[in-house]
C-alpha cells in the first residue's frame, strides 16, 4: 500500500527589499536641525561668553543635548566655531543678493542703494540672532589659516556689491573719499557698533543707518 502524500504549505514569496536608500530613523531626519541647533546656541555663547570660556557642555545644554552629543556633528568645539563664521557668512550674502536685488527691480538711486545695504549690515550685525559676525570678528585668532582664507573670500564676496555702489556715488560727486579706502572704513565703523550698540536704550536700526547715511555721504535723513 502507498504511503499517503504529504502536503507541504505554500511557501511565501521572499519580500521585495526597497529600492533606494533605506528610510531614515525619526533621529536621522532631525539631524539638520539639530546641527542647526548647535550652530546658533553655540554662536550666542561664543559671543557672550567668549570662544575660550564656552565648554562644549554648555553648548550641549544651550542646544537640549547630552554633552558629548555634538561631537557626533562637528569633530571639535573648533571646528563648530568654524561652522558658526562660515555659515553666518554664506547667509548673510544670499540674504544681501536678494535685498538687494529687489531695491535694484525698482530703480533704486545709488544713495537708496548704500541706504540699503547699510541698513541690510546691521540688520546681520545687531538684529535678532546675529551673533555670527561679532564671533567672526573677535575670535579669528582660534580658527585655522586654512579656515581664515576660506573666511576672507566669503568677506569678498560679500563686499563686492557694496564697490559699484560706491564708485556711482564717487562719480556723482557725493563720496569723496577713494572708493577703496571709503570701503574700509565704512565696514569699520558699521562693525564696530557691534561694541557699543545697546537697543535697550532707544537706539534703533534705522535710527543708525540713518546716522551713517549723513556721515558717510552727508544725506540727511
Amino acid at each position: 500500500m502507498e504511503a499517503p502524500a504529504v502536503r507541504t504549505a505554500p511557501v511565501a514569496p521572499a519580500a521585495k527589499r526597497p529600492r533606494g536608500r533605506p528610510r531614515k530613523t525619526v533621529d536621522e531626519r532631525d539631524d539638520g536641525n539639530r546641527r542647526q541647533a548647535l550652530i546658533v546656541g553655540a554662536a550666542k555663547l561664543f559671543r557672550r561668553k567668549g570662544f575660550d570660556a564656552t565648554s562644549t557642555r554648555d553648548i550641549a545644554a544651550a542646544a537640549g543635548m547630552q554633552s558629548g552629543s555634538p561631537f557626533y556633528h562637528f569633530k571639535s568645539k573648533q571646528a563648530l566655531l568654524f561652522a558658526v563664521m562660515e555659515e553666518g557668512m554664506r547667509s548673510a550674502i544670499a540674504h544681501q543678493q536678494v535685498t538687494l536685488q529687489k531695491a535694484q527691480t525698482q530703480g533704486t538711486s545709488s544713495a537708496e542703494l548704500l541706504r540699503t545695504l547699510v541698513r541690510h549690515h546691521f540688520d546681520i550685525l545687531l538684529g535678532p540672532g546675529s551673533d555670527f559676525i561679532p564671533v567672526m570678528l573677535y575670535e579669528a585668532r582660534s580658527i585655522t589659516p586654512k579656515q581664515r582664507t576660506v573666511l576672507a573670500e566669503l568677506q569678498s564676496e560679500y563686499e563686492a556689491p557694496w564697490v559699484p555702489v560706491l564708485e556711482a556715488l564717487r562719480a556723482e560727486g557725493r563720496l569723496q573719499a577713494d572708493v577703496k579706502l571709503a570701503r574700509l572704513l565704512i565696514f569699520g565703523a558699521l562693525n564696530w557698533s557691534a561694541q557699543w550698540y545697546d537697543r535697550r536704550k532707544g537706539a534703533t536700526l534705522e535710527g543708525l543707518t540713518a546716522a551713517a547715511m549723513a556721515l558717510f555721504i552727508g544725506e540727511a535723513s
